[in-house]
């Protein structure tokens, strides 16, 4: 069995950006302004009706139905989880070290040995 996201809670934090938490207990403030295009959600930029939200059907939704599906956001919610890969500096990488040569025995320790 899959798992399924659901919200199961949301508070508003500024601008376009709600903090979810997930039924896995995963938690993240998103923003969602990259979903606000197309008619149903164009609303939704008036920041006072953006703050209208509530939960329904395991999501955000708003008054108008509007709403994003709760595996979009738990999608979206896990890439802001994971930080950006990032090359170490070009000055890190250009200096490598050598491994240190290998240790003279003295003649005790050869005498010892055979």
């Amino acid at each position: 069995m899959t798992f399924l996201p659901s919200v199961i809670r949301a508070e508003y934090r500024d601008g376009f950006r709600i903090h979810l938490t997930f039924n896995d207990n995963l938690e993240r403030t998103i923003d969602f302004r990259p979903w606000l295009e197309g008619p149903i959600f164009e609303p939704l930029k008036d920041p006072n009706y953006f703050k209208r939200f509530f939960l329904e059907g395991g999501t955000v939704a708003w008054p108008n139905g509007a709403d994003i599906a709760p595996e979009t956001l738990y999608e979206a919610a896990i890439r802001e989880k994971q930080p950006p890969k990032r090359l170490p500096p070009a000055k890190a990488r250009a200096h490598v070290s050598k491994p240190a040569p290998p240790r003279k025995r003295s003649k005790t320790a050869r005498s010892r040995a055979t």
